[in-house]
């Protein structure tokens, strides 16, 4: 397949890869949650910090309402293809474990990638939705503690009357192609990472930015480049702890200009198709992103032809 090759739909990116039934039209119904917590045909995926139970073949291992210890925020995640309602219960990192008798668990950054489209689309979504429930108790009005109603989906503060939702910010992240050399692609190293670990460039989007001006810029900040040719590729959800990675894309107009800011990025390297098809094998030093990322989804992108 080449770039201009449209036949074949490329590759969604690892968390976006299913279509999940919300049935967000059950949720207004305010016994939904505790009258599906009573019914054993319901499956729930707990949440354990960012971790769920795996079973032995490594896919998610829902359980029933009744194996779930006390404590928990519950919600309503949706409907099974056969109809089976789908309700998570998150624990916090802190709490002792919620599920008795002995579990693999595994972190949505380090399972992510290799779930079913299925299992991926409930993961992100308990995450996301879970995250926002544990962490955000409180109106930031008037500091009263909310109620939370909508299955999950919205809290009331019973002071001030306002209702909050779960917040998504959406963050660019861009794989850049050199102009004058196609078969290399830069990257750079957080100062945050380790020796070795390189990723593509990312950044929040700010306040009354298009996603296209927040790419220009953060790549500028970054890495000293001014890009062109700038092609969106997809998204996905990213909850840590609240973002929507939204992948580009794009092309140095000048690959001498490459140099890291300092601060955030430490270092900004061009790599060969030789070097970035070892670090995706993990047989050579570079260390690339795992594959829950779509960060590994970009840089596979441009191995493989398709950016």
């Amino acid at each position: 397949m080449t770039a201009d090759d449209h036949s074949v739909p490329p590759i969604a990116p690892p968390l976006a890869r299913a279509d999940l039934d919300r049935s967000a039209h059950e949720r207004a119904d305010d016994a939904l949650v505790e009258r599906l917590r009573a019914d054993a045909a319901t499956r729930v995926l707990v949440l354990h910090g960012d971790s769920a139970p795996l079973t032995e073949a490594g896919a998610l291992r829902f359980v029933t309402p009744a194996e779930v210890t006390d404590g928990a925020e519950w919600a309503f995640l949706g409907r099974m293809p056969d109809g089976a309602a789908v309700l998570t219960a998150v624990f916090a990192r802190e709490a002792e474990q919620p599920l008795p008798g002995p579990h693999a668990w595994g972190s949505l950054r380090t399972v992510g990638g290799e779930l079913s489209a299925q299992d991926a689309g409930f993961f992100v979504e308990a995450l996301s939705l879970g995250r926002w429930l544990l962490d955000s108790p409180f109106c930031p009005f008037c500091g009263t503690r909310t109620i939370v109603h909508n299955s999950g989906w919205a809290r009331r503060c019973p002071h001030c009357g306002r209702e909050h939702f779960p917040r998504t910010d959406p963050a660019v992240i861009v794989a850049i192609t050199s102009a004058q050399h196609p078969d290399r692609l830069l990257l750079g190293s957080n100062a945050l990472w380790g020796a070795n670990r390189f990723s593509c460039f990312a950044g929040f989007v700010e306040a009354g930015e298009s996603l296209e001006s927040a790419v220009a810029r953060e790549v500028r900040e970054e890495s000293g480049i001014e890009v062109v040719n700038v092609r969106y590729r997809g998204s996905q959800g990213w909850p840590y702890p609240r973002s929507l990675m939204v992948g580009f894309h794009a092309t140095a107009a000048d690959d001498d200009a490459a140099l890291a800011d300092g601060d955030e990025i430490v270092e900004v390297r061009w790599f060969d198709r030789d070097e970035i098809a070892a670090g995706l094998a993990g047989t050579g030093d570079l260390l690339l992103p795992g594959p829950a990322s779509i960060a590994r989804r970009l840089i596979s992108d441009w191995l493989e032809g398709a950016a």
